[in-house]
């Protein structure tokens, strides 16, 4: 079995340059495998440039091109299993389609505090809050037509760690036939998720770091006061029960596609910013 690393540094479809950095140090802070090949999506580093919001989707061309770039070098890595690095939470998308073609009876764990169905008409143009919504086939169009292989259904996704909802995202949810439950109380069981992991062959997992409470860890989107998103809120995680969540799936399931997105190390970027700026590292 072939398993290969993406680093995927996408930080256009989020609209924050922090995604970057987090998804190269991300590379650094993973246990290291001589075995598992590191392959790189070449996004060109953040210019502080605005992009325009095309068709409703900040980014577009930058964005679509990313996802393209990322699907043909897993198409000729060929390998049986991904770890994304990412980036924000679009790097899922040309991954999972990717596996989704070699392998049949799979479902999607989804940890996340949001659950990334939305669409241009609900007026937030980052293309992140999407890609969920892009891979069952029913989202936003520019990004379910770049899908390679079988849309996945929703009798396949099981929501962990899912926050409050907007409107918007309720609707889509339920119209698409989704069973999920908002775990502001309590997290699904183990229980539940292997019961879910049971119906099927093969796990992807896609971890978003703001599924954790960003009181108890800061390098999450809303660790950062001075970033509104879309107006949803963080999660509510502790590292100990997202570590047990995670010993769970992987202990039970065979895990073929797993990524980890929107790691945002404040701190550690505004310090390499600050030493970017001395003479004495150019010289």
């Amino acid at each position: 079995m072939k398993t290969v690393r993406l680093l995927y540094p996408d930080y256009v479809s989020g609209g924050l340059d922090t995604y970057y950095f987090g998804a190269n140090l991300l590379a650094h802070i993973l246990p290291k495998n001589e075995n598992q090949p590191l392959l790189k999506v070449e996004i060109a580093p953040p210019d502080g440039k605005e992009r325009e919001v095309t068709d409703g989707i900040y980014g577009k061309e930058e964005v679509i091109s990313g996802i393209r770039q990322a699907s043909q070098i897993i198409e000729d890595a060929k390998p049986d299993k991904i770890i994304t690095i990412g980036g924000n939470c679009m790097v899922s998308q040309a991954p999972f389609d990717y596996l989704h073609g070699i392998y049949e009876n799979v479902g999607i764990i989804w940890i996340d505090a949001h659950p990334d169905v939305s669409m241009t008409k609900d007026q937030y143009p980052n293309a992140h809050a999407m890609v969920l919504g892009a891979l069952m086939g029913h989202g936003e169009p520019a990004l379910s037509e770049l899908m390679k292989n079988e849309k996945f259904k929703a009798d396949e996704i099981l929501y962990v760690g899912l926050q409050g909802l907007h409107d918007y995202q309720e609707a889509f949810l339920k119209n698409a036939g989704v069973d999920y439950r908002v775990q502001t109380e309590a997290f699904v069981s183990n229980q539940e998720i292997e019961e879910f992991m049971a119906r099927f062959d093969h796990i992807f997992v896609h971890l978003d770091i703001d599924v954790l409470d960003a009181a108890k860890f800061h390098s999450t989107y809303f660790a950062n006061e001075e970033l509104v998103g879309d107006g949803s809120g963080g999660g509510k995680m502790t590292m100990d029960k997202l570590a047990e969540i995670l010993g769970c799936i992987m202990n039970t399931a065979d895990v073929v596609g797993f990524t980890i997105a929107e790691y945002l190390p404040f701190d550690e970027h505004r310090l390499h910013k600050m030493f970017c700026g001395l003479s004495i590292f150019q010289d």
